[in-house]
């Protein structure tokens, strides 16, 4: 058995931060039974020169740049889709899905936009690019105008992924959001809700808005947050009765520090639920050898924990990964938007 099959073993969805073809391909045979997109997984793939025949024929069609880019992400995540459908018709549902992301750009921290008007996009945008997949799941950031979107895109019978969760906070909003729409629905049976709560990020934030924090302490602060998070959201949807289950999304697992090992938030999450795993970090997991084990249940003693709580002001972390966050977030798009005028320049006939 490799690594990344005795994750898959121990009871985690494996799901890949990419959907380039190749990567698809390879991590499909490591287990993998999903994957998410984003603006800079599609200008990393539009940059290679793989997909100029492509876009020469979006040129050749006449359209602008902003159409082009969100006809190749459509293109990419149909590619995925089609990969992992088997997938999701032999588990009815409950795993197999790509998620869409939709405009950034509605975020732009530049902008002016009433968050009224960029929830009504977001329920326009979802309903447009979720209408007639099966197994594409629309992901909306858990800001003010995401957040007020989701109860109409899922009573309307959106799949969603609630990205850029930090907190307990965003979350709830976003399941009780989510859980009003279910109950909307014209058919809850085939309704999945996910939310992403990014993990590495913290302890990025922790080395240096709290660096008091003791060495057993510092660089566990991600994983309580997402674990407590997880164990509240098992809890809130035990008793609701749902064909598919609603779960968490273990995202930023890929380690920022050298010294940490390749596998320190793969392996913490592993037992339950969803993790998306960059390639790189999927590629390192496999070389290591390693069994893994399940270890979603077990937190950090219990003095560790009191310091976290003591020390780590979870509202200030939110806030400031937030304003980190939604600048990562519109930029990538807007990079995107340039390659596609590169592109233009350098195939044009």
């Amino acid at each position: 058995m490799t690594p990344l099959q005795s994750l898959v073993a121990c009871g985690t969805k494996l799901w890949l931060d990419s959907v380039d073809p190749d990567e698809i391909a390879r991590n499909r045979a490591f287990g993998a039974t999903g994957a998410t997109s984003n603006p800079i997984i599609i200008t990393d793939l539009i940059r290679t020169g793989r997909f100029d025949t492509d876009i020469k024929t979006f040129l050749a069609a006449g359209l602008d740049d902003a159409t082009l880019a969100w006809a190749m992400t459509d293109k990419l995540v149909k590619a995925a889709q089609g990969v992992f459908e088997p997938v999701w018709r032999e588990v009815q549902g409950d795993d197999g899905w790509v998620s869409f992301e939709l405009d950034p750009l509605l975020e732009d921290v530049a902008g002016t936009t009433p968050v009224a008007e960029r929830t009504a996009s977001y329920i326009e945008l979802g309903r447009k690019w979720s209408a007639g997949h099966k197994n594409r799941m629309i992901k909306v950031p858990a800001t003010p105008g995401g957040l007020a979107a989701l109860e109409e895109l899922v009573a309307g019978g959106v799949c969603v992924n609630v990205t850029l969760i930090f907190s307990e906070r965003q979350y709830k909003i976003a399941r009780d959001a989510c859980w009003r729409g279910i109950q909307r629905a014209a058919d809850r049976n085939r309704i999945k809700t996910v939310y992403s709560i990014f993990v590495s990020r913290l302890d990025v934030y922790t080395e240096k808005a709290v660096p008091d924090l003791s060495p057993a302490a510092q660089g566990q602060v991600g994983i309580v947050n997402a674990k407590r998070i997880w164990a509240l959201n098992r809890q809130f949807w035990a008793d609701k009765g749902l064909k598919l289950k609603q779960e968490m999304i273990f995202a930023s697992t890929g380690t920022k520090k050298k010294e940490d090992p390749p596998w320190k938030y793969v392996e913490a999450f592993a037992g339950s639920d969803i993790e998306t795993n960059p390639p790189a970090t999927n590629k390192a997991v496999q070389e290591s050898g390693r069994i893994i084990t399940r270890h979603i249940d077990e937190m950090p003693p219990p003095e560790v924990l009191a310091e976290i709580d003591r020390k780590v002001d979870i509202q200030k972390l939110e806030d400031t990964l937030m304003k980190e966050g939604l600048a990562k977030f519109a930029d990538p798009q807007k990079t995107l938007l340039k390659l596609i005028a590169e592109k233009r320049a350098a195939l044009k006939p």
